[in-house]
């Protein structure tokens, strides 16, 4: 038992390093990692029939998409494309939303499938910025 506490205690403690040590870029990128990973596990709880651990991921993802990636957008200098990225992430709210009422499955999918793209995009301008 002690073990198991244990080991949790040190996942929080080095994701909070990571964050704490985090740019701004590979904080968003974080997010989108856990966003995605929450996506999964409310695909899985969903497919199992459970529907208060799926309630629970897709509420943890809405979060992250409301609460932190839409947030952080800068409406002033990023113009078109913070525009652009703040009118995906209301069809991403609004798509989770729909999908915990009705158990939806393709709105999950299709979701993920554009986080997915943004986040491949996201972490794309990291490489190209560091020449790596």
């Amino acid at each position: 038992m002690y073990g198991m506490k244990g080991a949790a205690a040190y996942g929080r403690v080095d994701v909070e390093t990571e964050v704490l040590s985090a740019s701004s870029h590979k904080l968003i990128a974080l997010l989108f990692a856990k966003c995605l990973s929450h996506l999964k596990a409310a695909k899985i709880h969903l497919d199992a029939g459970n529907t208060a651990l799926k309630g629970e991921a897709i509420g943890k993802a809405l979060r992250i998409v409301t609460e932190g990636l839409q947030v952080s957008l800068d409406q002033e200098q990023g113009g078109a494309i913070a525009a652009q990225l703040d009118a995906l992430y209301d069809y991403a709210a609004n798509e989770l939303i729909q999908a915990n009422l009705h158990n939806d499955r393709q709105r999950l999918v299709a979701v993920e499938k554009v986080l997915t793209e943004l986040a491949e995009a996201w972490n794309g301008i990291a490489k190209e910025t560091v020449g790596g």
